[in-house]
């Protein structure tokens, strides 16, 4: 991973949508602090297309959608993305999976939650999961103490024994049925609403991320960012981003967005 300084200038300018993940990318400590929102709001102002691509649950995206600067967003790992419409005051939402597929879904995880919270000493079902229309969220360091790699890597065996999916994220193991991730449903999304070309594309778009379930993503985006808090999953990442910021999660999130911002500028000039 090379310094977020060594960015090109030139491919900064290029740049016309900009994909983030949230938790410990935009947000800190637990918190999403000004200058990340802020750093948002400008670059939705100077006519940017952002997309956050997330873990978190239907409930959350709902509201983002509604109320944040951004153009849509992808949630629960690439179940689904929301899109709002404020001139016709109109929600859009394209899931991956059926309604009936959804519904045997859920009843199979929470079969699997059982099994997982009576075997595993210490996770717990993440506080966010009565929002989640799609996966399952096992928390193993939000709001619980954080548990031994070895017990996360657990989880994943479980998930997995299951025939599921299972990703690891800064805060939660998140697992689903279906073929499908963060990277399938935000080219869909892409796609479909901004009419964008991957074979052409690529370089008008930036992603950043923070831990392993935004490898797909790393792996598939030249332009591709971590914020300084990926540094201890670098070793477990086959596929690392390009750059680093030098400030963790939102901080380092507003870090690449003032260069993006800044290379507009002189582009204008």
């Amino acid at each position: 991973m090379r310094p977020i300084s060594e960015f090109p200038a030139v491919d900064l300018q290029r740049l016309e949508i900009i994909l983030c993940d949230i938790d410990d990318t935009l947000t800190h400590d637990g918190r999403l602090p000004a200058v990340a929102y802020s750093a948002l709001e400008r670059l939705h102002l100077a006519g940017l297309k952002i997309v956050p691509v997330t873990g978190r649950p239907a409930g959350w995206c709902d509201h983002i959608a509604r109320m944040w600067p951004v153009d849509g967003i992808v949630g629960e790992n690439g179940a689904f993305f929301f899109r709002y419409d404020h001139e016709r005051r109109a929600m859009e939402r394209r899931y991956w999976r059926s309604a009936d597929q959804r519904g045997a879904d859920r009843t199979a995880l929470d079969a699997l939650a059982t099994r997982i919270i009576g075997q595993i000493p210490g996770a717990a079902i993440s506080a966010d999961q009565a929002y989640r229309e799609a996966d399952l969220a096992i928390d193993f360091c939000e709001d619980v103490e954080r548990l031994p790699d070895s017990a996360i890597a657990a989880i994943v065996q479980l998930f997995q024994d299951a025939g599921a999916v299972a990703k690891i994220s800064s805060i939660h193991v998140n697992g689903w049925f279906g073929d499908y991730d963060k990277l399938s449903m935000t080219q869909r999304f892409l796609e479909e609403v901004f009419e964008w070309d991957p074979a052409a594309g690529c370089d008008r778009v930036a992603f950043l991320g923070d831990s392993p379930n935004d490898e797909p993503m790393f792996g598939f985006f030249a332009h591709a960012v971590g914020v300084a808090n990926i540094a201890p999953f670098a070793s477990a990442l086959t596929h690392p981003p390009r750059w680093i910021t030098q400030a963790e999660g939102g901080y380092g999130f507003a870090e690449f967005a003032e260069m993006v911002l800044e290379a507009g500028k002189n582009k204008a000039s």
